[in-house]
């Protein structure tokens, strides 16, 4: 069965502020906010998301686990990242878990003091092979820019 871990009623709040300071033009280390259209309703879903830079390619990662955004994304295919006025459109990819390791790694180097508890005792030193071991309950994907 999949990982997923439900936000707790605080996480909510944590999330609203986050999102709302995003949508204002005031990302919190760099956070943005992400919107899918939904799998079976079509309408625009949101959440605050981290996405990460690593050698020109980008990712967003799920440190819940398969939450309805990643559900979403991976039938749509593509999405937007908001912050302020800024809207992008971008189409993603899911790695596959042999790829995930340095990407989880770089994931937890920038970001282990929000989504750290979610990693189970995994941090920026773990050995490539229990990041592998893990992979399959953290969805990745690489994100690419839709040129206009």
């Amino acid at each position: 069965m999949p990982k997923y871990v439900r936000p707790t009623r605080a996480d909510g709040v944590f999330n609203g502020l986050v999102s709302l300071s995003t949508r204002l033009g005031l990302p919190l280390a760099g956070s943005r906010v992400l919107a899918v259209r939904g799998r079976t309703s079509g309408e625009w879903r949101t959440t605050p998301v981290n996405p990460l830079r690593i050698g020109g390619e980008r990712y967003l990662v799920a440190p819940r686990g398969t939450t309805h955004w990643v559900r979403n994304l991976r039938a749509a295919g593509s999405g937007r990242l908001q912050h302020g006025r800024r809207v992008e459109e971008f189409t993603a990819v899911e790695l596959a878990d042999a790829d995930k390791p340095p990407i989880l790694r770089e994931y937890l180097r920038a970001w282990a003091w929000e989504v750290g508890r979610f990693f189970d005792g995994l941090d920026k030193d773990s050995p490539d092979e229990r990041l592998l071991d893990v992979a399959s309950d953290f969805p990745v994907f690489r994100i690419t820019t839709v040129s206009e």
